[in-house]
């Protein structure tokens, strides 16, 4: 009796050190040394971005508009409608906390007033950008009482947007009622929608967040893992009318900041559902746009990656910084060569964006950081120009790094 008890103790005990060897060697693979030499080129860039976003308040022409870009010596600015208002606070918050100049801090405050009301915008899909960047940053670094509420008022304006027969929100609304035009930036706004649950206690946001994360997975990927811009639907029957690019070279083409909202998205739909397939799913894309044949060696991508004139195609700094941002979170879910893979090449983006190449000199660029970036390019909007998500993107990135 007692030999078989010394046995199957001994047994036991040679589980749980094959589990507990397994378990350090899977942490091993996590264990990335970060680079010293970047982290100081990151706490220098915080330096300088404050003092950039205080030479930008001071060229907005009106207190309710939002920046926009800057061209031609002039601050390009739009209203709080606009869907890129909330990076401008986002930012200020961002800078704010690594920081702690008081002034951004303020700034961010002011300029969010005008930006509530747009908690009862339903018109599109873009309240997450608006305000889940600007408000649900705000209740992380300096909440206050009413930041819950404007959060709460928008993911039920973004939730009226969703159909239970297409199983998707609708992005863009059109003159044709026979149009329901899903785009794939769509997938970054579903964060707001999983706060909201988290917070509400009501699943229904959870549960449209996840329906159209499982569409647009469905539909709006090619077999080699790229993704088309936009998807049409039929809104009675939720069939697939058309599939097509608006800010792409071509319906066939990789647009590069769609690949970037991809990628960045489905590891936040990972995050919060913990559904394997997402993690897939966000592994592939970022597969597919590390290894592509047309991304450059400084994997600053051209702004679509099949452009025409590669290797003379515009680059996209804010495709890179999304790409970097979302790279630093996917590594966190993988192990070995993969992890370290996702986290050298955001490095490797951090670093680059950081040059002079990239990186505006103080007091110049309307006070934006990072120059070069294409945001529409076959509407002969903002291309080769500095662009507001740009810098909050590429700020996010260097807070995930360091921290």
């Amino acid at each position: 009796m007692e030999k078989k008890l010394v046995k199957h103790l001994c047994a036991k005990l040679s589980m749980l050190l094959v589990a507990l060897v397994f378990l350090i060697s899977g942490c091993a693979t996590k264990k990335i040394t970060q680079n010293q030499t970047v982290l100081s080129t990151i706490n220098q860039n915080f330096e300088d971005g404050k003092l950039q976003y205080e030479h930008m308040m001071t060229l907005l022409p009106k207190p309710d508009r939002f920046p926009q870009s800057y061209a031609k010596g002039k601050m390009i600015t739009i209203p709080s409608g606009d869907w890129v208002s909330g990076f401008y606070p986002g930012s200020l918050l961002f800078l704010y906390k690594e920081t702690g100049e008081q002034k951004l801090l303020t700034e961010a405050r002011r300029i969010m007033v005008p930006l509530s009301k747009e908690q009862f915008n339903n018109t599109n899909h873009d309240v997450g950008f608006m305000l889940y960047d600007s408000f649900g940053n705000a209740l992380k670094i300096d909440p206050k009482a009413g930041d819950k509420e404007v959060l709460i008022n928008a993911a039920k304006s973004l939730s009226s947007r969703f159909s239970e027969k297409v199983g998707s929100i609708k992005s863009w609304d059109s003159k044709n009622p026979d149009d329901f035009l899903v785009i794939i930036d769509n997938m970054m706004n579903l964060e707001l929608l999983f706060w909201a649950t988290k917070e509400t206690g009501d699943s229904s946001y959870y549960k449209i967040a996840v329906a159209h994360a499982n569409t647009a997975m469905k539909n709006h990927f090619r077999p080699d893992y790229s993704s088309y811009h936009v998807v049409n639907y039929n809104p009675k029957t939720g069939e697939v009318v058309q599939k097509r690019t608006a800010q792409g070279y071509s319906d066939s083409s990789a647009w590069a900041r769609g690949q970037a909202w991809g990628l960045y998205g489905y590891t936040m739909v990972y995050r919060e559902t913990k559904d394997k397939k997402y993690l897939d799913q966000a592994n592939h894309i970022a597969e597919f746009m590390l290894n592509n044949p047309n991304m450059p060696k400084d994997y600053i991508p051209y702004w679509d990656f099949n452009a025409p004139n590669i290797p003379n195609a515009y680059r996209d700094a804010s495709a890179a910084a999304v790409m970097a941002s979302g790279l630093l979170e996917l590594y966190k879910y993988n192990t070995g060569a993969k992890a370290k893979k996702y986290y050298t090449v955001a490095e490797t983006v951090i670093k680059n964006l950081s040059s002079p190449t990239y990186k505006a000199e103080i007091g110049t660029n309307g006070g934006f950081i990072l120059k070069h970036s294409v945001g529409h390019f076959p509407g002969n909007g903002q291309v080769d120009v500095p662009l507001t998500y740009a810098d909050y993107y590429f700020i996010e990135a260097m807070m995930r790094y360091k921290n």
